[in-house]
């Protein structure tokens, strides 16, 4: 064996009780099991990890990850890296850098700059891939031929597709722009990616009405891949936007897993039993559905996210347009702060909720860490009047964090039993949102462990086997012979998230090591420069008839 990793307490990502246990690793597999009290002599390795008070788990997989340029841009990435995280899955919310041509390629690096930076002009990265097949391949090769930090799986982005085949019209595709976005997914589902987002709260995929979305979801469906969308509304009209999508993929006959699955605002404060309800009854009449979501109360995206589709007709250029001149300013305002608008989830916006936490342009850092409503304060000015100037002079590169969440539903859907954990970490901005550094050991340390929403055993499974289930990948996800060498040990007593709101970097406490491929990532609480990540393309299976 190349590593014994000795006196385990295994949680093998089954759900089912714990065991004492020697594993032994080669070849990047787990090559043996020996539970305490089997027979004959225990594995013996080249070395041995003695890991008695340790809990031996399968790697985490965060099935909602932003690192889409960040790993290709930082080899260390501790931010997942030190949290046990071995597999992200990219391309998120329907917004993200392939399939793409050159126009397609400026204009979503300008959209989703607060997301990842990268904007145009932006040199750290060559950006030198235009297909998924491509963006896969450079994923693999990631720094100088080593690989990256952790290992990625990709979605095709849907809001990406409609860009690169119908531009920013709000209107619904012609019959041969929809046929080239379902050539598109096909294309880049047969390249690895492992099923299609959406972000239906953001331009322009928002744009696409229901039979188009059924109509990808299809050739989603043909390949075996799920559609995972974030749907119309966390807000107003929330449970009928969870229900629209449960319709669409049962229409397609495609899997369905719901973005960062969460009940916000004061409208839906304690009405997560009713999502779960609904959920139930689509589960018992055979619809395939699963679901993740961070363990916090905020959220986290664009402040130009908040604005209403209407506003961003024509990309980016056409939004700064608009939000120059004065009437069209103002009859955004109205529809922000009077009727509610569709990006900010059908509910008149609350500026004292919107937190600015990071920006593109350095000579507005003074409004990171402080509301929209307490800079217009300080200032003497309207919040519209503040959010405006911001919104502009930043280019739409603003990133916010939206204190809309109710911890009784955050609790009450981590329970479920198709959930699974998405950290949803945006790593940009002074002041990011803590999810992305501590999601993970905060569901162990502080859900599992201290409060006892779940027990350990359930908590890891949600975080390892059910998300291995819904990406059909069959040699991760448990702590089995034969599986991929991808394993975190974590201290029980310990594991907690270290960053918080005020310091949303600091790294976790409680995870002394994590493997990829049976390789060392964090050894003794600290990275290594192990690169022994790798794109996870979807398993090949022809598509069906």
């Amino acid at each position: 064996m190349d590593l014994v990793i000795r006196d385990a307490r295994v949680v093998d990502g089954g759900g089912g009780p714990s065991f004492r246990a020697d594993v032994g690793l080669r070849d990047g597999r787990i090559a043996a099991l020996r539970r305490d009290g089997d027979g004959g002599p225990r594995p013996a390795g080249a070395r041995v990890l003695d890991a008695d008070g340790l809990v031996l788990a399968p790697g985490f997989i965060d099935m909602h990850a932003h690192s889409d340029l960040a790993l290709l841009r930082d080899p260390d990435h501790s931010a997942k890296a030190a949290q046990g995280v071995t597999l992200e899955v990219l391309g998120q919310d329907g917004l993200s850098y392939a399939p793409v041509d050159d126009r397609t390629l400026a204009e979503v690096r300008t959209a989703v700059a607060g997301w990842n930076g990268g904007a145009p002009g932006d040199t750290d990265l060559a950006f030198d891939w235009r297909t998924v097949g491509e963006y896969l391949d450079r994923l693999d090769h990631g720094f100088d031929g080593e690989g990256i930090a952790v290992n990625a799986a990709y979605l095709v982005p849907q809001g990406t597709v409609r860009m690169y085949a119908v531009g920013w019209e709000d209107r619904a595709a012609t019959p041969r722009e929809l046929e080239r976005m379902r050539r598109l997914v096909a294309e880049g589902l047969e390249q690895g990616a492992v099923g299609l987002s959406s972000g239906l709260t953001y331009t322009p995929g928002m744009y696409a009405p229901d039979a188009e979305l059924t109509a990808l979801c299809e050739v989603v469906a043909r390949y075996g891949g799920y559609y995972c969308p974030h749907h119309r509304s966390y807000g107003a009209g929330a449970l009928r936007a969870y229900e629209e999508m449960v319709e669409l993929t049962r229409a397609a006959g495609c899997a369905l897993h719901l973005a960062h699955a969460t009940m916000n605002f004061g409208v839906n404060e304690g009405r997560a039993p009713e999502l779960l309800a609904l959920l139930d009854r689509a589960l018992a009449t055979g619809s395939d559905i699963t679901l993740d979501t961070y363990p916090y109360t905020p959220g986290c995206t664009t402040l130009a996210a908040m604005l209403p589709s209407w506003a961003g007709a024509g990309g980016p250029g056409a939004v700064l347009a608009r939000l120059r001149d004065e009437a069209t300013a103002e009859r955004i305002r109205r529809d922000l702060e009077v009727a509610g608008a569709d990006g900010c989830h059908g509910v008149p916006i609350d500026w004292e909720t919107i937190e600015i936490s990071g920006v593109g342009d350095p000579a507005l850092a003074s409004f990171v860490g402080r509301t929209v409503a307490r800079s217009a304060r300080e200032r003497g000015e309207t919040p519209w009047t503040t959010a405006r100037r911001l919104l502009i002079d930043d280019r739409l590169g603003s990133t916010i964090l939206q204190h809309v969440g109710h911890e009784e539903n955050v609790r009450a859907i981590m329970r479920h039993r198709v959930h699974t954990g998405g950290s949803d970490g945006i790593l940009q901005g002074a002041k990011p949102h803590p999810r992305a550094y501590g999601t993970f050991p905060h569901y162990l340390g502080h859900y599992a462990r201290d409060l006892g929403i779940l027990s350990l055993e359930e908590m890891v499974a949600h975080l390892t086997s059910r998300p291995a289930a819904r990406l059909r990948l069959t040699d991760r996800g448990l702590v089995r012979e034969g599986y991929r060498a991808d394993l975190v040990l974590f201290d029980p007593r310990t594991v907690a998230a270290g960053a918080t709101f005020e310091r949303p970097r600091t790294l976790p406490t409680g995870i002394p090591y994590v493997l990829i491929d049976g390789r060392f990532v964090i050894e003794d609480g600290r990275r290594t420069d192990v690169l022994a990540g790798r794109a996870v393309r979807r398993t090949p299976t022809p598509p069906t008839a």
